[in-house]
């Protein structure tokens, strides 16, 4: 019992950091920089340096794992293939020192922004060229970099893609492709209910409470080590199973990552493939990646379509300047220009998006498992926990990337700054 205890503890204080308490105490970006903290620096590594699953997603080891985690978790590959490297032309712009008030009044600057915001890397694009890129944290351009939540997005596009194609019916029953899941919450939901996360399943995603069905999801995908005597599931499919219906399916958007892990499963049901050979045919082979990425997977080789990918900040600017230019880059077209119209452009209800209870992002909509702005510039989003965002925006030909590890999983804490440092990144590029 006391194990069990101590792991619970662990995990509250130090997995996602509780923002009411943390808010006051954040550590200066300087005092958990990796090149200070000599994590995994020695042969063998110190005990002090020691980074393993028990301490995994405490912070500051948080901070090294995002750069590591295929060296504590298995993970299943994406190839870049052999097809050529697709350069990205760089026209570098002085945005670092480029001024703005920040969320509380006060002039600050992009490069000041960065360090603050605990980035590992940031890549800029504006008509498809480099206008700034930096990295920290001893991130290197070749480094890849776990995305956690924004590994949504690509499943969702992928889903949506295949509607298009006729491969998916977006009003069937999910047990139309997946009939394991007839005694579940997605038993009587519909794909498109899955897709935009409208469907209602009783799964809780409060990160400091371990009775949330969050820790259950962690410790059967392997995300978190199981506490002592553990007698639950081991993979995410059977985890999956679990969940009942709580609700009425379409009333209203409620973020739940195991929506993703649902819809994943559907798109390889439908085309008979592994997500990650998918994610390699159809979109890291024809954008001409620079590096392979790679997906967490659990106990039997199921991929965390949810929050599993890894991969460099460059090649996640080649995927946002593919979208940006309408689903065509490298002289292939990956995704179809109405499939994206209707995610971007249209977005989704943004009534039933006030259900979510994400005052921080008011006026928003979510589509295909995509953050729409709905902004005067029709800006989208993806976005993972511990600040992993793509930031596209069309009216100012903009790109961004930018990766971190911020103490703090939530958005909701650092949102009201990113939202101002969007706007004056825009300013910048069209400059």
């Amino acid at each position: 019992m006391r194990s069990t205890r101590h792991l619970i503890a662990i995990v509250i204080s130090t997995l996602y950091l509780a923002q009411g308490a943390l808010a006051q105490t954040l550590p200066a970006p300087d005092t958990v920089a990796l090149d200070k903290l000599g994590l995994m620096s020695t042969f063998p590594p110190l005990d002090a340096q020691r980074v393993d699953l028990s301490n995994s997603y405490k912070y500051p080891q948080l901070r090294w794992v995002v750069q590591h985690l295929r060296e504590l978790q298995p993970t299943r590959n994406i190839r870049h293939g052999s097809t050529p490297v697709a350069i990205l032309p760089v026209a570098s712009k002085p945005i670092g020192s480029f001024a703005f008030d920040d969320d509380k009044g006060n002039k600050t600057t992009i490069d000041d922004w960065f360090k603050s915001s605990y980035s590992d890397a940031m890549v800029v694009l504006h008509k498809g060229r480099v206008v700034y890129e930096r990295y920290d944290n001893q991130m290197q351009p070749s480094t890849p970099h776990l995305l956690f939540s924004v590994t949504k997005s690509f499943t969702g596009l992928m889903a949506a893609q295949l509607a298009a194609e006729g491969k998916i019916d977006p009003n069937a029953l999910v047990t139309k492709y997946v009939p394991e899941l007839a005694g579940s919450a997605w038993g009587d939901m519909k794909v498109r209910e899955v897709m935009d996360m409208t469907g209602a399943v009783r799964f809780r995603e409060v990160y400091t409470d371990p009775t949330t069905e969050i820790f259950g999801y962690s410790w059967a995908s392997g995300l978190l080590p199981r506490p002592p005597g553990y007698q639950g599931k081991t993979n995410v499919y059977d985890f999956l199973k679990t969940l009942q219906k709580e609700g009425e399916h379409g009333a209203g958007f409620v973020y739940r990552t195991v929506h993703s892990e649902v819809l994943g499963w559907i798109v390889s049901r439908a085309t008979n493939k592994h997500w990650a050979d998918l994610m390699s045919e159809n979109i890291w082979q024809k954008l001409g990646m620079e590096e392979d990425a790679h997906v967490m997977v659990d106990s039997v080789g199921t991929p965390l379509q949810g929050a599993g990918l890894n991969t460099t900040a460059r090649d996640l600017a080649r995927f946002g300047e593919m979208l940006r230019r309408g689903g065509e880059f490298n002289g292939q077209r990956i995704f179809d220009k109405a499939v994206l119209d209707d995610t971007f452009v249209k977005g989704g209800d943004r009534e039933k998006f006030k259900a979510g209870g994400m005052p921080f992002r008011a006026g928003y909509s979510y589509r295909n498992q995509w953050w729409i702005v709905h902004n005067a510039d029709g800006a989208y989003e993806a976005a993972g926990i511990h600040g992993q965002i793509i930031h596209i925006n069309p009216a100012a030909e903009m790109v961004v990337v930018k990766l971190g590890s911020h103490p703090v999983a939530s958005a909701g804490f650092t949102h009201a700054m990113t939202l101002k440092a969007w706007a004056a990144l825009a300013q910048a590029v069209r400059q």
